[in-house]
């Protein structure tokens, strides 16, 4: 049987992820996945592969909004903008411009402090649909400031089958899925082409092409040289590096820990 056996958020795009045993699942992904997001000051989107020290941000969750903190920083509030505030930035992730609401000159003075360079932290309002690419899904999927897809699964076995090419086995965390099973071969789920969790179907789109923000040791904050190197030697095709299912998720509801992962159609 296949079972979720994590799920995680990344309440800030490229920050520190958030295990959580229960996330409810709107339009835009799981609640609050990525919907803010560090910009450098021409609005573009700033990431771990350019300033690695971004994953040792963590994000505490509120019912008003976020606490962002980091060694030798001092641990920052920020409100959630209200459903009454427009949008007032466009800013740029690869090549979607979307509209964002500004978190505040606190919260650009706190990032720019810690990386060392001028940036803004921005919100995607409740307003605004991203369109994932029509290549891969229908009119009115949406998606956040997540690369292109609401959801990344990753199975255990694939971690495991890539730990046992490493010197030094690297956690699952590196490759950033919101969804982990168990139960399945290795990459099984490349061979998945739609699946059930609990009340919520979702479409297996398309393989995740791995980039160099996999090498950030997440503890220091650096670059290494695995596991990227590693995965090209067994998952490369043509120009990719092959990790993980991107995933569309049709319908609105509950994932938790421990539910079964329904298989309905292969590829």
């Amino acid at each position: 049987m296949i079972t979720v056996s994590e799920l995680a958020v990344y309440p800030i795009k490229s920050c520190r992820q958030r295990v959580v045993t229960e996330r409810f699942v709107d339009a835009f992904g799981f609640r609050g996945d990525r919907r803010w997001m560090v910009v450098d000051k021409s609005g573009k989107f700033i990431t771990q592969r350019q300033y690695p020290r971004l994953v040792l941000v963590t994000v505490e969750e509120q019912d008003t909004g976020i606490v962002v903190s980091a060694e030798g920083m001092t641990p920052l509030p920020i409100a959630t903008p209200a459903a009454c505030d427009e949008a007032s930035l466009s800013v740029l992730v690869w090549k979607d411009e979307c509209q964002a609401v500004s978190a505040g000159e606190d919260a650009d003075e706190w990032f720019s402090r810690f990386l060392g360079v001028e940036c803004r932290l921005v919100w995607m309002p409740d307003t605004f649909l991203r369109q994932v690419d029509r290549a891969y899904a229908s009119k009115g999927d949406q998606v956040s400031f997540a690369d292109g897809f609401s959801f990344l699964l990753i199975s255990d076995a694939s971690l495991a089958a890539l730990n046992e090419r490493l010197d030094i086995p690297v956690p699952m965390r590196r490759f950033r899925p919101n969804i982990v099973v168990s139960g399945c071969d290795p990459h099984e789920e490349d061979q998945w082409d739609r699946i059930r969790i609990g009340d919520i179907e979702f479409s297996v789109v398309k393989p995740c092409s791995r980039c160099v923000m996999t090498t950030v040791d997440t503890q220091l904050g650096v670059k290494t040289g695995q596991p990227l190197r590693t995965l090209a030697s067994y998952r490369r095709n043509g120009n990719s590096i092959l990790f993980g299912q991107n995933l569309i998720h049709h319908g609105q509801g509950s994932l938790a820990a421990g539910m079964t992962v329904e298989v309905l159609k292969h590829e």
